[in-house]
């Protein structure tokens, strides 16, 4: 069946940065860590210190996993969008080149899930 449209329909963009109030939206996912089933999304001030990202954020989202004590931080492998990164934990989530809808994932050398198991 072919469908004629009527005319342009313009987006609705409904998640753009200047509806999150001076915030951003940043995902974060922690890889081989499936009991934590999906990144998570939280909308952050840009001028946010990553430090405090990693002690004050990142804690509520993964806290409650058996590994999250057992993390070495300096061993800690960082990606953002995709690529490798090194963070600067004492500049801005913006300084260390964090946008707005940006993806963190952290994977933890030897740290592998409850039991090595991936969860």
């Amino acid at each position: 069946m072919s469908v004629r449209a009527i005319g342009e329909y313009p987006p609705l963009v409904k998640d753009g940065v200047e509806n999150f109030h001076g915030n951003q939206m940043v995902i974060v996912g922690w890889d081989r860590h499936l009991m934590i089933s999906s990144p998570m999304a939280f909308p952050l001030p840009p001028d946010m210190p990553f430090g405090a990202f990693v002690q004050e954020v990142m804690p509520a989202a993964f806290g409650a996993h058996p590994d999250w004590p057992k993390i070495e931080w300096e061993k800690v492998e960082w990606m953002l969008d995709g690529a490798g990164f090194e963070p600067d934990m004492e500049k801005s989530l913006a300084e260390n080149g964090i946008g707005h809808k940006s993806v963190v994932r952290f994977r933890t050398p030897g740290l592998n899930g409850i039991a090595g198991s991936g969860s």
